[in-house]
């Protein structure tokens, strides 16, 4: 019984291991071919990476190549700019040495016809002298004079004939300087004063302020004048208060007190709380408030002519200058028409124009603190401008600008023109009657005392002088030496701005009656 148990037991081991042996079998058939497909796609694989790989490899030497090709392009466009640059400048300088020696050329025939003309004038000299020689002898032959009073006869021939000669060419190169130079300093002149043309105002040394009833006097004055006191204290100035109806005057040398002051009351009048704290309070805001408003308009001002750098306290001085008047014009205005008028004129002597402006602006610099500080505004203005490290050309224009020192450069030269220009303007400034009759009868006085004269009469304002002659006196000749006479004499003796024109008239007249 057990024998039968035993066999099918190891039957069914045997069976078991030959299943287990057939499935192992099956197993490693199926992952040989797994192994074998996977190998297969990892060829394909690396294949494809491969070709991939060789085509990316051809794009980026083709891009390199045709990048290598445009830089190679470009660099051969570059050389052939270059070229034809150099080609140029070559032809450039290639004419530029034909005019050179064409100059030379026309030098070297000037000076050959100098040479030439100094030969004549040498030939013309002995020829002169031997005729002069030959003269004497024959002034001695035939008027049996001593060779000193022929001498003497001749010397005074020969002079009057020089005086007339030399009245022809002054004459004629007087006419010729003239014309060329009136025309340019014409032209220049009048460019620049047509294009400048600033209002000026004319301001006292007094302001007013509106009252809005006569009961705000009493307030403004106080109690026992404490009001009034306070205020004068704080501000500086003198307060006026009058019987003049709805008015209070400030008054002040000082225009920047002066201008404090008016602000200042004005705004107590509005506020209508007048005591001495709020009198010193409103003060102070008041001097604040101007400060900041002086600041803004210096900045403005400089900003207006294109000048930069300028240091904060020259900027501030400029502001001052805004209520700051000269014989009734406005310092400030003045002062810019100054730096436009410098401007131009140094763009049409060809110089530089900015530089030109900022010795302009500057130039009366000194009066914005010339009630503080002793000495002559120039001199002031010139040490402020060296104080904010302007430049020695500003700082000589500024104390050059009225003569007080000589001029080093051309811009102190435009900066006296231009000055002279703002300051001799029609209206630019006041002249009581009493001065202006004084100026233009001395102009005529000084024109009478020369022999020959007529009369004189000072006319335009006193910028031009007509003077009439004696025609049986003074030639033509003559009467362009007494211009230029005249001229001179009143440039001598007389002070004025801008220029006087000399107008000597000559002529003959025949007057007959029919009966």
């Amino acid at each position: 019984m057990w024998w039968s148990t035993l066999v099918s037991a190891v039957g069914g081991l045997v069976v078991g291991v030959v299943v287990a042996v057939a499935v192992l079998m099956l197993r490693q058939k199926r992952a040989a071919r797994l192994a074998s497909q996977i190998k297969k796609a990892a060829q394909e694989e690396a294949e494809r990476l491969k070709q991939a790989a060789e085509i990316a490899a051809k794009e980026e030497a083709m891009r390199i190549r045709q990048t290598a090709q445009e830089e190679a392009e470009k660099i051969r466009a570059e050389l052939r700019n270059e070229r034809r640059r150099l080609e140029r400048k070559e032809d450039t300088l290639d004419q530029k040495a034909d005019f050179l020696s064409r100059k030379e050329r026309q030098i070297e025939q000037r000076m050959q016809e100098v040479k030439r003309k100094e030969e004549e004038l040498k030939k013309r000299y002995q020829e002169v002298e031997e005729l002069r020689a030959k003269q004497v002898e024959e002034l001695q032959r035939v008027a049996k004079m001593s060779r000193e009073e022929a001498r003497e006869v001749l010397l005074s021939k020969l002079e009057k004939e020089l005086e007339r000669e030399a009245s022809l060419l002054v004459a004629r190169y007087t006419e010729r300087a003239r014309e060329r130079a009136e025309d340019e300093a014409r032209r220049i002149l009048a460019t620049t004063i047509q294009r400048v043309s600033v209002e000026h105002t004319q301001e006292g040394v007094v302001s007013t302020v509106d009252l809005p009833n006569e009961e705000m006097k009493g307030r403004i004055i106080g109690r026992e004048g404490r009001n009034i006191r306070a205020f004068e204290k704080a501000t500086g100035v003198d307060l006026i208060v009058d019987d003049t109806p709805g008015v209070v005057v400030v008054s002040c040398f000082d225009s920047i007190r002066r201008e404090v002051a008016r602000r200042a009351l004005e705004r107590l009048v509005a506020d209508g709380r007048i005591h001495p704290a709020r009198i010193e309070e409103v003060v102070e805001q008041t001097r604040k408030q101007l400060n900041e408003q002086m600041q803004k308009i210096g900045r403005e001002a400089s900003m207006e002519l294109d000048i930069h750098g300028l240091h904060p306290r020259l900027v501030m001085l400029l502001g001052r200058l805004k209520f700051r008047t000269s014989y009734g014009q406005n310092v400030l205005q003045h002062s810019i028409e100054v730096a436009h008028l410098c401007g131009m004129l140094a763009a049409e002597l060809g110089f530089e124009v900015k530089l030109a402006k900022r010795c302009g602006l500057l130039h009366d610099i000194g009066k914005a603190v010339d009630h503080e500080i002793e000495g002559a505004h120039p001199q002031i203005g010139a040490d402020l401008a060296k104080r904010y490290q302007e430049k020695s050309v500003v700082c000589n224009a500024i104390a050059a600008h009225h003569g007080d020192v000589p001029p080093e450069t051309p811009y102190a030269v435009i900066v006296q023109a231009a000055d002279a220009i703002s300051a001799s303007r029609p209206g630019a400034r006041r002249e009581t009657l009493e001065k202006y009759i004084q100026r233009l009868e001395r102009l005529e006085s000084v024109a009478s005392e020369f022999e020959g004269v007529r009369s004189a009469y000072a006319i335009q304002a006193g910028r031009e002088v007509r003077v009439i002659i004696d025609p049986e006196k003074v030639s033509d000749e003559e009467a362009l030496v007494l211009a230029r006479n005249i001229a001179n004499r009143i440039a001598d003796e007389l002070t004025f701005a801008g220029e006087i024109k000399v107008t000597v008239i000559r002529e003959t007249r025949a007057v007959e009656y029919a009966r």
